[in-house]
C-alpha cells in the first residue's frame, strides 16, 4: 500500500468537514449510514430497485438512500420531485414520525408516495403503475391570462 494512502487513512486533511456544515462530521455519518442502508435494503427494496435503478424505467433517474435535509429516503426521483418510501411493520408505530418527516420533505418541494412492502412484494405491477402516474403528474403552470382571456387578447391583437 502506497505510505501516503497509508498516512490518509490516520491523518484527515486540514480541509476536512469543510462546506459540510457545522462540525464537518454530521454530514459524513450520514453518509455511512446511507452507504450501510444501501448494503443492507430489505427484499421489498430489492425488488423495487431492479425496476428503478439504471433508468430502467421509462427514462427516469431514481437514487436509494439518498440523503436529503436530515432523513435517509429509501428512492428518489430528484427531477420529478418525487420521494417514494417503503414501510415495514414497523412504521405501524412511527406514524406521527412519519407524518413529521413527509411534512418536512414536502416543505422541501417533494411529494412523498408510501408503500407497504408486502405491496412490493406482491403487487410490483400495480405500485410500478402508481410510480408512473406520480412521475407524470405535473403540477399545473399557472399560465399569464386565464384561458378565455388569453384567446379575447389575441383575437384583439390581430385586429389592431
Amino acid at each position: 500500500m502506497n505510505v501516503a494512502l497509508r498516512l490518509a487513512m490516520f491523518f484527515p486533511s486540514p480541509l476536512w468537514g469543510e462546506g459540510q456544515g457545522e462540525g464537518g462530521c454530521v454530514k459524513r455519518d450520514n453518509v455511512a449510514l446511507a452507504r450501510g442502508l444501501r448494503h443492507r435494503m430489505t427484499d421489498a427494496e430489492q425488488v423495487l430497485w431492479r425496476h428503478l435503478r439504471g433508468r430502467r424505467f421509462e427514462h427516469w433517474k431514481f437514487r436509494r438512500q439518498h440523503q436529503l435535509s436530515i432523513y435517509i429516503v429509501d428512492f428518489a426521483c430528484l427531477a420529478a420531485g418525487l420521494i417514494i418510501e417503503l414501510d415495514g411493520g414497523q412504521h405501524l408505530q412511527n406514524t406521527v414520525e412519519d407524518a413529521k418527516r413527509t411534512e418536512v420533505l414536502n416543505q422541501l418541494g417533494f411529494r412523498v408516495i408510501r408503500f407497504w412492502n408486502d405491496d412490493v412484494l406482491i403487487r410490483i405491477g400495480a405500485v410500478l403503475e402508481e410510480i408512473l402516474a406520480a412521475l407524470t403528474k405535473v403540477p399545473p403552470h399557472p399560465s399569464p391570462l386565464p384561458v378565455g382571456e388569453r384567446e379575447t387578447s389575441v383575437l384583439a391583437g390581430e385586429l389592431e
